[in-house]
Parts: structure tokens; sequence; C-alpha cells
């Protein structure tokens, strides 16, 4: 596969960069290795010492964030067990988001995350509030940061804020866990206003009525003269036309056995098509000839965005969006929001470059809803297993139980929830084999 082959060919020529830097050590204050991930970093971080005169806001913004994490672990592990269950009882095929390439969070590779703008922007972004998170509530809570920086050879590449670990140790059981949630804090506090944003720019796009055609009914008119989808009608028996309404104004004159002529245009290419018009499928009362198209109806998609958007689990929708685009054929009509689309050309929108814009923040939405939940996991190294460690660890104190025996715990826990999550993944392979 061509994915394969390129994906490949980076990791070899990335092999060979680091091993030149290491074997040359180049660059030993701003380069350092963990195994093959190499790490760019600074030792100058005094911008997080710029949030230390609002503390009490800060601490207050960690304590909240903290409880929510705590929230989100729960709700996050409740999801994962099920899911489990239902894949274990009825398992998918090894298709869509179960492929190989599509379980590695890599634009361009990935299928429901496209190497454009809006997706590297969003991305850098992500990384930035959540290790910014770390280190903010490190400093708030009088722990040093001893660095930052970049991470490469992680999927598809991380960020790092280094705290001093004997701070860190001294530091209170609070302000530990306060500085371990503050990432998915951030992140979700991103996700949110994001999420606002996308409401609030799609109140500004009008849906026009544009003869966009979507779809084409298998061995209908349509069909049998080569239509083809995702193309724009642009004139009925040589007449131009603009809006569905002036077409269906033509169309509802005809009856079944009529031969009509449309122009269509797709990819600035206009070409010229016969129909011999149908009756149309049973159910419907429609007594004019039926061509056999479906349209963009960007009114339609506008409501059940709308919907979406009032609804208390709406986020969860709109989550959700990148999947039914390329899954399910887009049925929501929603796909403008994260890809760039020709049904642009169904809307009526303010500002040049509008739909850029849509995608950012809808990027800015999804990537950190994603990482905010996945580190709210409870098993280490992510940030809700650090979270779960202080609180087992809390009640073993409590009750004076020794040290080891919550370290037991939580080892347990972290590899029974990375198990929960890798047979997830691996059940629809391993199933249909």
């Amino acid at each position: 596969m061509d994915w394969l082959i390129i994906v490949l060919l980076v990791i070899a020529v990335y092999l060979l960069i680091v091993e030149y830097i290491r074997q040359r050590n180049l660059f030993p204050d701003y380069v350092m290795f963990y195994g093959p991930i190499l790490a760019l970093k600074t030792d100058n971080v005094k911008f997080f010492d710029r949030f230390i005169p609002y503390t009490r806001f800060f601490r207050a913004y960690g304590t909240l964030g903290a409880l929510m994490v705590v929230v989100v672990s729960v709700l996050m592990s409740i999801l994962m067990l099920l899911t489990l269950y239902r894949t274990a009882m009825s398992p998918p095929p090894a298709t869509g988001i179960y492929e190989p390439q599509n379980i590695l969070a890599i634009p361009g590779v990935n299928e429901f995350l496209p190497l454009s703008f809006a997706v590297i922007f969003a991305f850098v972004v992500t990384l930035a509030v959540h290790e910014g998170g770390h280190g903010i509530l490190s400093r708030i809570e009088g722990m040093r940061v001893k660095s930052t920086g970049l991470l490469f050879f992680v999927i598809p590449i991380g960020a790092f804020v280094e705290p001093d670990e004997k701070d860190v140790e001294s530091a209170s059981r609070k302000a530990r866990i306060r500085m371990f949630g503050a990432g998915i804090t951030n992140n979700i506090a991103v996700a949110l206003v994001s999420f606002i944003a996308v409401v609030l720019l799609m109140g500004l796009a009008v849906p026009a009525d544009t003869p966009y055609v979507n779809s084409i009914y298998k061995d209908y008119p349509a069909y049998n003269a080569g239509l083809e989808p995702n193309s724009l009608i642009v004139s009925y028996n040589g007449v131009p036309i603009s809006t569905r309404a002036d077409l269906y104004g033509y169309l509802d004159k005809t009856k079944p056995g009529d031969i009509v002529e449309l122009g269509t245009e797709k990819n600035g290419v206009v070409s010229y098509h016969k129909l011999t018009l149908s009756e149309w499928p049973k159910g419907s009362n429609n007594e004019y000839g039926f061509m056999g198209v479906a349209f963009y109806d960007a009114a339609q998609v506008k409501k059940i965005f709308n919907a979406m958007s009032l609804s208390p689990i709406g986020p969860i929708f709109l989550v959700y969006v990148p999947i039914n685009t390329m899954m399910d054929g887009n049925s929501m009509g929603l796909g403008i929001l994260a890809f760039d689309s020709p049904e642009y050309i169904c809307w009526d929108v303010p500002f040049a470059g509008f739909w850029t814009v849509v995608q950012v923040f809808f990027w800015l939405f999804w990537l950190n809803f994603a990482v905010a939940t996945f580190n709210a996991l409870p098993f280490v190294p992510l940030d809700g297993g650090y979270i779960m460690k202080e609180g087992v660890q809390h009640i073993f104190e409590k009750r004076k139980y020794p040290e080891k025996y919550a370290n037991m715990v939580v080892a347990s826990l972290s590899w029974f929830m990375i198990m929960v999550v890798v047979m997830i993944i691996f059940i629809p392979h391993i199933t249909h084999l």
C-alpha cells in the first residue's frame, strides 16, 4: 500500500537523522533522546512565571479542572468497558476506523484526519495548550520547570514540560493532582470554546437553493445518461438555471417518458446529458418525470446542525462528523465542517475564507476533545493515570496500608485499562483472520 511505503520511508529517514545527531553529539543543550524518541528542548521557561501573580485564580481553576477530570476519567472507563463488551460480542470488520493506518493519529495517513492547514494548526495548538497547562500549574504550585520542548517519533509528534522531580515529590498531593489535571482541563476548555465558535459561525452561513447533485440512484435516468455525483446542474433544455426551484419549475410540467437535456458542471468542465424520465419509485405521489438524483439540501443540513448543537450531547455528534463523512457517505451533510468540499457552493457565507475558519475551530474542538478524553483514562503514564495513582495512594495512606500495595493496585489498574484499549483495537483483526 502506498501509505505504508511512505510511512516506512519517513521512519527510515528519521532514524538516519537521529543516529547522525547521536553519534556526533550535536546540539547537546537542545537535543536529548529517550530511546528512539528525539526531544528538542529549551531551558528558557520564564514564560510560565508570568502566571504566578494570578495564583488564586489558577489554583481554583486547577481544583475545578481536577474534579472534572475525575468525572471524565470514570465516564471514559465505563465507555471503554462497554465498547469492549460490544466489540467482543459482535466483532466489527477490520475496516474503517479499525484499519491500521487509521489507528495512527497521523494527518494525511489517517483517513479521518486530512493533511490540511486547519488540522496542522489545531494539532500544534492542542499540544501547546495541554503542556502549557502543566507548566503553568507547576509554577502556581511552587514547582520549578526545568525544560519544555517537542518530541519526535511519537504519534505523530508530542510535546512535554519537565517539572523538577524533587519539587514534584515535595509538593502536596492536591498540588500534584491540580498539576497533572491542568493539561486535560485546558483541552476541555479550548474544546468548549471552539464548539461554541463553530455553532456561532454556522449561524452566519445561509443555505442556498443550489441544484448540486449529491448522489445518483443506480439504474435510473441520470445514472443511465452518465450524470455523475458532485455535479452542478447549470441548464435545462438549453435554458440556464441557478436554483432547484428553477429546475423543479420545469420538471413539474413533464411526465414519465419525456426526454430532457441537462447541462452539468464538474471540476470546471461542462457536459450535457439526455435523460428519459421515468416514474417515481413506489410510495411517491409525484406524477411528473423522475430524474433519479438526490440534491445536497443545505437548509436540511442546517436544521440537522442546529438540532445537534442544541442537544446536551451536541459535542459527541460533532466528534462523529469525520467518521460519518468517510464511512457513511456524509449522510448528515456536515463534512464541510472538517474537509474541503465542493458543497461550499450550496452556502452563502459572510467573508472569503469562511470555511477555513470553520475548519480551524472544528479541528481545535475535535483534537482537544480527543486528547482530553484519552488522557483522562486511568492508566499511567497518562494524566488520568497519575491522578488515579494519587487517589489510590491517599486511600492506602489513610488506612495505613503499606505503600507497595498501593503501587500494586495502580499497576494492576493501569495494565487492565491498557489491555482494554488494546483489545478494542485488535479484536476486529483477530476475529476476521
